[in-house]
């Protein structure tokens, strides 16, 4: 199955399908030296949030591209999201111009809701995380605002399960256009790849090369498995590296990748994927190394009493 370079979403938008995840760069030195190398090597899909406290150094590396005449804004697509403080249906507004102040932008190309559970804002300042009440359904239409007001050209969710996608599309005049969760070889969510392929919802995986080493998450250890003998094998014989090997087999399944690096060896192998194709064999192999949710490595525990609240979606 050959993999787009270009997925679709409504409206006429396209979404290069390998992206520049920016959720560890918090740098502004380090990340303007990343976000130029991506851009020189032809990425032009970048991801952040409001939640990474890097939109405002994405925004002046942007700005200076454009006005040197190197890119347009139509030639680049920027995904940034709703943070925890602002999921309730009073705060959507204000966040959404606050990105778009950060990253110099009159619209972004995609906005999300980054987790289904919202917490209290305090003020910028004040990293206090206490959960709030908050209503989807009126988060989502608040969401559809954005669009209507050209802020966003569309709207998605980031984190969500099936059960609260179905609550959102049961009501909404915009359905969601793009899921963001967690997905790597290791960790496939099938049933939830498969429900939002089936509803037309584009699937972007973040942490798409999973764990960076066998380390620790919380109380578990979880192995690295772009190191497995497997994935070294089926590189070897394809000549690409594990790395490539986990972002073709996220891209013959239909899904978008957004891998995090700071290196220009690494950027550059990690856009290098569509010029070789993972045959059925070696496909069902790297099936075989899905773990579940023994490892998941981002579950929003920093959040005091996350995971006892109905909407815990994990």
């Amino acid at each position: 199955m050959a993999a787009k370079i270009f997925k679709d979403l409504p409206g006429g938008l396209k979404m290069p399908a390998i992206g520049l995840g920016t959720g560890s760069l918090r740098n502004e030195a380090d990340l303007e030296r990343v976000l130029n190398a991506a851009l020189e090597l032809g990425y032009h899909h970048i991801d952040t949030a409001y939640g990474y406290k890097n939109e405002v150094f994405i925004g002046r590396v942007l700005k200076k591209w454009f006005s040197l005449g190197k890119l347009k804004r139509e030639d680049i697509f920027i995904t940034t999201k709703l943070p925890l403080p602002g999921i309730h249906q009073d705060r959507v507004e204000l966040f959404m111009k606050k990105s778009l102040e950060n990253l110099q932008l009159e619209y972004v190309d995609l906005y999300l809701i980054h987790h289904p559970i919202g917490v209290k804002y305090f003020g910028d300042e004040d990293n206090r995380m206490e959960i709030d009440d908050f209503d989807h359904i009126k988060i989502w239409k608040k969401m559809e605002e954005q669009v209507h007001l050209g802020r966003t050209k569309t709207i998605g969710l980031s984190n969500f399960n099936k059960r609260q996608i179905e609550r959102i599309i049961a009501s909404a005049r915009i359905k969601p256009a793009c899921l963001q969760v967690e997905l790597h070889v290791d960790f496939q969510q099938r049933d939830l790849v498969g429900y939002c392929h089936k509803n037309g919802i584009v699937v972007v995986a973040y942490s798409p090369l999973g764990a960076p080493g066998a380390k620790r998450f919380e109380d578990r250890k979880v192995p690295a498995v772009i190191n497995s003998d497997l994935i070294k094998n089926i590189a070897k014989k394809y000549n690409k590296s594990p790395g490539q090997i986990m972002l073709r087999y996220l891209l013959q399944k239909n899904i978008v990748a957004i891998p995090k690096s700071s290196s220009p060896e690494r950027l550059k192998e990690n856009i290098s994927v569509f010029d070789f194709e993972i045959n059925s064999e070696d496909i069902r192999s790297l099936d075989d190394l899905d773990g579940g949710e023994t490892t998941r490595l981002t579950t929003f525990k920093s959040v005091p009493g996350i995971e006892k609240h109905p909407e815990y979606p994990f």
